[in-house]
């Protein structure tokens, strides 16, 4: 998509269930987590679904010059989102259906190692010293802290019900996780992974916490939430929402800050459309 002129310049074919995106360091490449699961979601009886298909299990590589899908990565089952280590070499894969975190080697092509943690994790991030890797784990509503050496979870985080998204503070020792079931985000210490303060999002009945990004300079939080189709503005030093953008998009749930800082683009699920936001 060409941001300033709003328009599609081209569609990549990947794979089966294309649904996390990162571009690599030097912008040459880009990784699409791709799912032989059935499709699932809102209001849909998983009983009633077919068997996945783990042949379409995998991390697409794509080439951003020809815009074409070069290879396609193993991941181990069901990889849902990941988070790419700050030296390029290794993708943490959260693999939702199995509990597991996988470690993908992206010279190689190769899963390194894979560990255990809490059941459906989701969100994943890296520490700036790429030696701690977090995955947020949905249904056991903890954040599994994970030793990037060994493999090894060292700690476990609680958080309030069905964490979504991991960031990373640039400024201070701090984590944020978006609590979807809670309203609230909860923030913790990267020091020693204790959880410091909640801070409410609004009514849990509606407001639904997902996505999240910080703005450049670290300072302010941008929330996505979900069915209550609105953009949060959040001062987590103050512990408060500053703003409300409403009618952003339909369930908007992924979200991006541009690179000079003055827009957040919200991805908005059934409406299959990128809605931009001036900040």
């Amino acid at each position: 998509v060409d941001p300033a002129a709003g328009t599609v310049i081209a569609t990549i074919p990947v794979g089966r269930r294309p649904r996390w995106v990162a571009v690599s360091a030097d912008g040459a490449r880009l990784y699409v987590a791709l799912s032989g699961s059935p499709n699932g979601g809102p209001n849909v009886d998983e009983s009633k679904l077919p068997p996945p298909d783990r042949r379409f299990d995998g991390i697409g590589v794509v080439d951003l010059r020809s815009h074409k899908l070069i290879t396609t990565f193993p991941s181990n089952a069901d990889p849902e989102t990941f988070a790419i280590s700050h030296d390029g070499k290794t993708l943490y894969a959260s693999n939702e259906d199995t509990g597991m975190l996988s470690a993908i080697d992206l010279v190689t092509g190769t899963v390194r190692a894979s560990t255990s943690v809490g059941s459906e994790p989701e969100g994943v991030a890296v520490s700036r010293d790429d030696r701690i890797v977090y995955a947020a784990c949905e249904t056991s509503n903890a954040v599994y802290v994970v030793d990037t050496a060994t493999m090894k979870s060292i700690a476990t985080i609680p958080t309030a019900p069905r964490p979504r998204s991991v960031l990373l503070s640039t400024r201070d020792h701090t984590g944020y996780v978006t609590d979807e079931f809670c309203g609230a985000i909860t923030v913790f210490s990267t020091d020693n992974y204790k959880v410091l303060r909640t801070i409410p999002a609004g009514d849990p009945n509606t407001v639904r916490p997902m996505g999240v990004v910080a703005s450049r300079d670290g300072r302010l939080l941008y929330v996505t939430t979900g069915r209550a189709g609105t953009l949060l503005e959040i001062d987590p030093a103050a512990g408060r929402v500053m703003r409300t953008i409403a009618d952003v998009g339909k369930r908007p749930w992924g979200v991006a800050l541009s690179r000079d800082g003055s827009k957040v683009y919200t991805a908005n699920g059934p409406a299959g459309d990128v809605s931009v936001v001036d900040i």
